[in-house]
Parts: C-alpha cells; sequence; structure tokens
C-alpha cells in the first residue's frame, strides 16, 4: 500500500471516529437544579440558531389526507435542516428519501415549497393549527411540554452530551389524572437553556414514543436572507386561507366551545372558539369540529383499526398515549375529531359534554 493511500484510510478513520469519540468522553455533572434550567428553558425563546434534528416517532396516527403530513412526522424518522432567528422568523427544512420540503415563516405567512412540484403555498399564520415541522424541534417542543409545569413535577437528570454540548437534563412527570404521558426528558443548553433534545415517554414504557434531538448545533442568530423567501423563476405560487383543517375549522366553523372540557382548562385561559385546546404541560386534549367529506373517510380508517372501541357517543382508538374519538356525525352539526394525550374515559366524557350541547 503506498504513502498516499494509507494518509487517505488514516483520515477517513479519524474523520468517522472523531464523533464517536466525542460523544463517549465523560460528562461533567452539573449543578444546576430542575427548577433552575426549566426557567432557562422557558426564557429561551429568543435564542437565535441553526443545525440539523433529527426526530424519531412510533405514533400511527391515521394517514388521513387531512393529517397526512402530521402523521409521517409523528410515525417516522425525519431529518430536519433549521434557521431559526425567532418566533416569526425562521426556516424548517423537511429532507426525505422522495425529496424536500420546505416551511418559512415570514411576515404574518407560513410558506410551504415543495422543490418537487415546483410549487409554493403561502397560507396566513393562524395561532389554531395542527402540529407542524416547526413544533417538533427540541426547543419548540419542550417549550410547549413545560407549559404549566409545577415545581413539584419537576427532577434532575444526569448530564449528557448532546451536539458536543455538556447539557444538563430534568424531567417532567404530570401529576394530571387523565394523562397518558408516564414523563418527558428534556436535555438543554446550560446558558442559554435552548433544549437540545426531548424523549416523550407514554405510562409504563421504557422507550420514548416520540424523541427529537439535535445533531449539529450553532449559537448565532442565522442572517435574514437564510429564512427570506423568494420563488424562483417558473415556480406555481398558491394562496389558501388556511394552513389546514384546523385553522379552517376556527376560522369559519359555526361552534363556540366551552371554556373547560372533561375536566381540563383551556390551554391558554381563554375561551376557546371553534377549535377548542385544553389541559397543561404534555396533557393536551383538542376538539376540532369535522365537516362529512373529512369525518367520514376518518372514522372508516379508525374503525379499521384492531382496537377500536364503537360506542353510541363515538368511535375511539388509542395510538400508544395518543387517543382518537370521533363523534356521530350529524347533519347540521357534522362531527367532532378528539384527540390528545389523555385517557379513553376523558376523550369519552368530552365527547359526551359536547354533544349535550349540541
Amino acid at each position: 500500500m503506498s504513502a498516499r493511500w494509507l494518509a487517505v484510510i488514516l483520515t477517513a478513520v479519524a474523520f468517522i471516529a472523531a464523533p464517536l469519540l466525542i460523544s463517549a468522553r465523560p460528562v461533567t455533572p452539573s449543578d444546576i437544579s430542575a427548577d433552575e434550567l426549566a426557567g432557562r428553558i422557558r426564557q429561551s425563546a429568543a435564542v437565535g440558531w441553526s443545525g440539523y434534528v433529527e426526530t424519531a416517532g412510533t405514533l400511527q396516527v391515521p394517514d388521513n389526507e387531512s393529517f397526512a403530513t402530521l402523521a409521517q412526522m409523528l410515525g417516522e424518522n425525519t431529518q430536519l435542516r433549521v434557521w431559526w432567528r425567532n418566533a416569526d422568523e425562521w426556516r424548517v427544512d423537511r429532507i426525505r428519501a422522495t425529496g424536500e420540503t420546505d416551511l418559512f415563516r415570514e411576515q404574518g405567512y407560513t410558506i410551504r415549497w415543495v422543490f418537487e412540484s415546483q410549487t409554493a403555498t403561502f397560507s396566513p399564520v393562524s395561532t389554531i393549527r395542527l402540529p407542524d415541522a416547526s413544533d417538533l424541534l427540541p426547543p419548540t417542543l419542550a417549550r410547549a411540554l413545560m407549559q404549566g409545569a409545577r415545581a413539584d413535577e419537576l427532577s434532575q437528570l444526569p448530564t449528557r452530551r448532546v451536539a458536543g454540548i455538556e447539557a444538563p437534563g430534568l424531567r417532567l412527570t404530570p401529576d394530571e389524572p387523565a394523562t397518558t404521558v408516564g414523563h418527558v426528558d428534556i436535555w438543554a443548553e446550560p446558558k442559554s437553556g435552548l433544549p437540545l433534545q426531548v424523549e416523550v415517554y407514554g405510562i409504563g414504557e421504557q422507550r420514548p414514543v416520540f424523541t427529537t434531538r439535535l445533531h449539529e448545533l450553532n449559537l448565532k442568530e442565522p442572517p435574514a436572507d437564510t429564512t427570506d423567501f423568494t420563488p424562483p423563476d417558473g415556480v406555481r405560487v398558491d394562496y389558501e386561507q388556511s394552513v389546514d383543517v384546523a385553522a379552517a375549522a376556527n376560522a369559519f366553523a359555526p361552534y363556540d366551545l366551552p371554556a373547560s372540557l372533561a375536566g381540563l382548562n383551556s390551554r391558554d385561559g381563554a375561551d376557546p372558539g371553534a377549535v377548542g385546546i385544553y389541559g397543561r404541560g404534555p396533557t393536551t386534549l383538542i376538539a376540532l369540529p369535522l365537516r362529512g367529506r373529512v369525518a367520514g373517510p376518518l372514522r372508516r380508517q379508525l374503525s379499521d383499526r384492531g382496537n377500536a372501541q364503537f360506542t353510541d357517543i363515538g368511535t375511539l382508538a388509542p395510538v400508544g398515549p395518543v387517543g382518537l374519538l370521533i363523534t356521530p356525525y350529524r347533519e347540521r352539526n357534522g362531527a367532532f375529531l378528539l384527540a390528545g394525550t389523555v385517557k379513553s374515559e376523558t376523550l369519552r366524557q368530552a365527547a359526551a359534554e359536547l354533544l349535550a350541547r349540541a
């Protein structure tokens, strides 16, 4: 073997081995308490960053046309490249074997750019919508799961090296009778509090049902041109009134949901409109009105599941720690989809309360 080829091989081995050696190095225990770390995590929303994220989910949410993207993100492994300036200016590229879909937030719009079809779709930003790729990043997911968490629900976890950073950790064990979440583990960058890894466990589960982790991180705010979207020449540009079925229902459905449902208060403390989001921390229940053309196919998908339960208040099908219930369709009132990290009895109670109001 020539000296040149030996040098090439040694360089390749060093390149491959370096990350493994870094991750194998022992970490220094952190003296940051769980409560202090929780405070830093909550204050991290203003931190600009960029990096590479991988998510892994095992939740087999029905692959209905209206929920297809959500089903893929929660039930598959996903690779995301992120540029995050703030909550109103960001870009998340979802990289798949079949192609790339980029999501931008700028000037009050969410822009979905599909490279393969050369299509850009502009939708107005809505506070009520289904989760998208931006909600599954470690920082945004961790802050959402920490919403309303109490100090007595938090405990310290050993430091873990994530994205080359010695990250202190905390465990959130929700004290909610209705919840199906056993605990949530979060590791964060110690100074900024930016969450780097999140693991969500169902009750009694030894492995997480969903994980999101940063593998590369730059803690500098990315320049504005990285999050600006300018349609290339020849691209078809579409405009939609609503970003998804939840935003459309909240804007146009003739409903006014109660401030609490099945013993859970509205998540933001305000009276809901046509779509209600209830609970706190990792315990969440959403009530979403559906039109017949969406409710029918979804009910058939739930009915085909082996664990489906059929009652006079709807079809119920748990998906790991996530429960789904769709009420009977009524010509005048449509149907409701109830979904969330709550127990079956909570879903049934919520359905009964909604049907009593109809």
